[in-house]
């Protein structure tokens, strides 16, 4: 389904590029543009998404569609990438500012509706299931690979994971950090649904425009009260998440071997 484009515009700065803001009616579109990278998370991605969910809540936009460049929606942290020197205060500072993404999304009081293909691990995988509708190509990968390197889940997902598919699968996700498919994630739970590979995207904009038509007020309502009960843990998970990635980053563990990432 087409609909008119209203301008580009990139977000979080005309430096960096590494977040592409679109309307598309009344619809935001915001693309991940690393792709180079498989639009991993560094430095200057998070911020630069952070900027463009605060655009679309400042435009007053219906819906926001969340997708990204090239052959993945995000493979997670860039593990190629030299890790900075930090203090524990730094180091919690970058943490928070990831876990601004969740609440930029969930505080959002349109739908917004992630568009996923290729890899969504770790971060990648937080980014797109803290939205309120995802759509998965069927070969899509999602995984939750931190435990494996030493690492901790930080956006929310201790709360969101078993909202979405149950104790039992959430741990095994976590614990084994194995992925599963589009088609397998929507067979769980995990995602709204699955369609065939290439049609993400256009899948996912036909649904933010038309719930952007619906009345307002109470599509934003539907959303809150469905959000309530899981929201009122969100934060408290948010903030346990902030201390276990603190100590997993003092531990040293997460110098261990990272093959369970894609090597993107």
């Amino acid at each position: 389904m087409q609909h008119p484009a209203e301008g580009t515009a990139r977000a979080g700065g005309t430096e960096s590029g590494v977040v592409e803001y679109e309307r598309d009616g009344e619809v935001a579109v915001v693309r991940l543009n690393r792709p180079h990278r498989l639009n991993a998370v560094d430095g200057t991605l998070t911020p630069a998404l952070v900027a463009a969910l605060r655009r679309a809540h400042a435009e007053e936009v219906g819906a926001v569609v969340l997708a990204g460049r090239g052959r993945a929606f995000c493979a997670g942290h860039d593990l190629k990438e030299e890790p900075a020197v930090e203090t524990p205060l730094q180091t919690r500072a970058r943490l928070e500012g990831i876990q601004e993404v969740t609440r930029l999304v969930r505080r959002f009081p349109g739908p917004v509706v992630a568009a996923v293909h290729g890899y969504a691990l770790g971060a990648g995988a937080e980014f797109a299931l803290c939205c309120d509708v995802v759509v998965a190509a069927e070969d899509a990968r999602f995984g939750f690979p931190e435990v494996g390197v030493g690492l901790s889940v930080t956006g929310g997902i201790s709360t969101l994971l078993p909202a979405l598919v149950g104790w039992a699968r959430a741990k095994e996700l976590l614990l084994l950090g194995e992925h599963v498919t589009g088609t397998e994630a929507a067979a769980m739970g995990l995602v709204a649904r699955a369609v065939p590979t290439g049609t993400h995207e256009e899948v996912a904009l036909d649904l933010a425009h038309r719930m952007a038509a619906r009345p307002r007020l109470s599509t934003s309502l539907a959303k809150r009260v469905l959000d309530a009960a899981v929201d009122s843990q969100v934060e408290r998970s948010l903030a346990t998440e902030v201390e276990h990635a603190l100590l997993t980053s003092l531990s040293g563990e997460n110098e261990a071997p990272r093959e369970e990432f894609t090597g993107a």
